[in-house]
Order: structure tokens, then sequence, then C-alpha cells
């Protein structure tokens, strides 16, 4: 099992994050923030619930004054067990009671509040209702850099991540491809991403042949046969940060076109790569790497936008994209895939996940770029 160094997250850590959260927030114009169960609140505090109920739990943020959780009192146990916890004041609400007036009472009467993308309609509707002079965005449209700069400690965890599902590739690789079920291969996939330390899978996308050329194809029953390209995209979380790469394999000798599209696309995502530095804006990145597919000639079957944030979450802001402005900073994690993909033939894509250091980037996939062949 691949192992990590890193230490755990401590209550200053999460005091840290949440003062941070509430001066970003502040200096975007809001009047607080309104964190539901799920990958922000656990980024947050450290707290995720055991169950997403219909009872409410909020983290209430405000620039002037200490953070507050409400939770079901039933759920109150778990909670100030969170590493956390100290770090904020907590509320808990019984059944019978009103959790949105209580939650009322810790807001602005009037003011626009960011919210986590996942919070119920059910809860906003109930604190519009409680609170009728609120209004709310997505934290992803007010805040989309908020988990996007990663600290040391969590740049360690996605360096592990990463190198856990390269340890998963070099493995993958040795397995029999041609006569087995895409399927087949997708289990093997994510039986060996869980020995490698991951706790979650978040997908294991094995496209064969013609079904290369389906970005998010799911394995399905379709036997791999010799001389087919394969395309494997695997990733999840391992303790709570994710990864995610992408290479490209052929059962057998390929084809001159196969290895001259496997080429393209490789020259493609080393220009991404290098794209990479501080200041550089998102789109630079999806520019360089497309500039390359596009003056090949395969302009039109690279179908997707470069790449995207990954974190807590595999996918996140920011994304690497034409119109996307937001510059590079050191610590931000992203990643860089291009592809081909032809359309009834077969499609190549590689990926790797990629930080912002001080004077470029680095991988934190290192697996070889080359095409590889399986049997």
């Amino acid at each position: 099992m691949t192992g990590s160094t890193a230490a755990s997250f401590t209550a200053d850590d999460y005091r840290a994050r949440m003062e941070r959260a509430a001066r970003s927030a502040a200096e975007a114009g809001l009047a607080g923030l309104l964190v539901a169960p799920g990958p922000d609140l656990t980024w947050l505090t450290g707290y995720t619930p055991p169950a997403v109920t219909e009872r409410l739990t909020l983290l209430v943020l405000a620039g002037d004054r200490d953070p507050v959780l409400v939770v079901p009192a039933l759920e109150a146990p778990d909670a100030r067990k969170a590493a956390g916890a100290s770090a904020l004041e907590m509320r808990d609400w019984t059944d019978g009671k009103d959790p949105y007036a209580a939650t009322a009472a810790l807001m602005a009467p009037v003011g626009r509040f960011g919210v986590s993308d996942n919070a119920w309609a059910l809860h906003l509707l109930a604190l519009q209702q409680a609170v009728p002079g609120s209004a709310y965005v997505s934290l992803t449209e007010a805040l989309p850099m908020l988990r996007a700069v990663k600290d040391a400690a969590e740049l360690e965890l996605m360096a592990a991540a990463g190198a856990a599902a390269d340890a998963t590739f070099e493995e993958i690789r040795t397995v029999p491809f041609a006569g087995r079920r895409e399927a087949e291969v997708a289990a093997d996939l994510d039986r060996l991403l869980r020995l490698h330390g991951h706790d979650q899978v978040d997908f294991t996308i094995v496209a064969s042949g013609p079904n290369g050329a389906n970005p998010h194809h799911e394995a399905g029953d379709r036997v791999i046969e010799r001389g087919d390209t394969v395309v494997l995209d695997f990733g999840g979380l391992r303790e709570g940060y994710g990864s995610d790469t992408s290479r490209t394999v052929h059962v057998g000798e390929p084809t001159d076109e196969e290895r001259r599209v496997h080429d393209v696309v490789r020259a493609a995502q080393e220009a991404g790569f290098r794209a990479v530095r501080p200041g550089a804006a998102c789109q630079d990145v999806d520019r360089a790497a497309r500039a390359v597919i596009a003056d090949a000639g395969y302009g039109e079957y690279f179908i997707h936008r470069t790449g995207h944030g990954i974190g807590v979450t595999t996918h996140e802001p920011p994304y690497m994209i034409e119109g996307e402005e937001q510059p590079l900073v050191p610590g931000m994690c992203f990643s860089v895939e291009p592809g081909i993909y032809l359309p009834g033939r077969f499609g190549v894509r590689i990926e790797d996940i990629v930080t912002v250091t001080e004077d470029g980037g680095r991988r934190l996939n290192t697996t070889t770029r080359e095409l590889v062949i399986v049997e």
C-alpha cells in the first residue's frame, strides 16, 4: 500500500481555513457563507455527517462573528469529535424545534450569502422565508478559488494520491486485456486503486476500440480485441484528496496512424504542461495543448476542455478552458488531459495532474506517456 507522511489537519488548520473563507466572502461583497454537508463542510471543519438527511446541518460563516455549526442534536456528539470542532461554536437543535429560526438569528437581516453548491432547495427556501431580505449565490460562482490553492500538507496528500494512481497503472499494464470485457479490466483498476490506499474510487473508464471515441464511456460488456486502442481513465480519493490520470494503451502492435495520433496527443499534453507557470491564465494551458492538435489537423476531434481542478473532489475549479482568465497561482492543482476522438474508430487521451510551482509546474503523475503495448 502506498503510504503518506502528511500530518493530520489540526483545529488551527481548520480555523485558518474558516477565517480565510469568511474574509474572502467579505471581499466578494457577501454577507456570509452557508455551508451544507459535502466537500466544502469537510474541508472547512473536518466534519462529515454520518448521513445526509432532511435535518438541517449548516455552517454559518461571517466576518463579524465566530463560525457556528447548526447541527441536529442527535448528530452533535459526532460533530464534536471533528478535528475542527474546537475552532467553532456549535448550536444543536432537537426535533420539533425550528432550525431555520435558529439559523436566521446568525444571519444579517439583509444580504447576499454564498451557499455551498449541494445545499438542499428545501433548506434554502425555508431560510429565505425566515430571512426575507436574504439572497443566495453558489460558492462555485461567488468564490470559485476557495479551495483551489493547496497548502504544503494538502500537496503532500495530492502527491500521494497521484503516486497511488501511478502504481495502479504500472500493475494494470501487466494484466491480460485481449479476450476480456472492459468491465473486467475496470474491476481490476478499482481493486488496485484500493490496494494502493484509495478509500473511494470515483471512476474507472476502460474504453476499447470505437468506444475510445467517447471521452466518458462507461466500461461495459464489449470484449477487448487484439488491435484495439484502449483509453484508461481512473481515479478517486485517497485520504480525502483526489487522483485522476489517463493513459492510452494498445493491444498488440498499433498501426502507423494510431501511433501518429498518440504522438500528437502526447505532444499536446507536453505543450499544455509547459504552459503552466504562475501568472499565466487558465486558458493559456488550453490554448497551448489545443494548438498542437489543431496544427496536426485533428482540431475538430478534441471535444472537451484541457483540464479541471482537483482536490477534495476529483472535479472542481479552476478549469483549463478558453475564456477562463483566472491566473495560475502556486499550489493550484489541475489536470492537463488533451485527447483526440475519431468517431467509430478509436480515441487517445493522456492526463496528468499538475501543480503550479513558484517557477512553473510539477507533474503529480510520472508514468510513461509513450504508447504502452499490452497483451
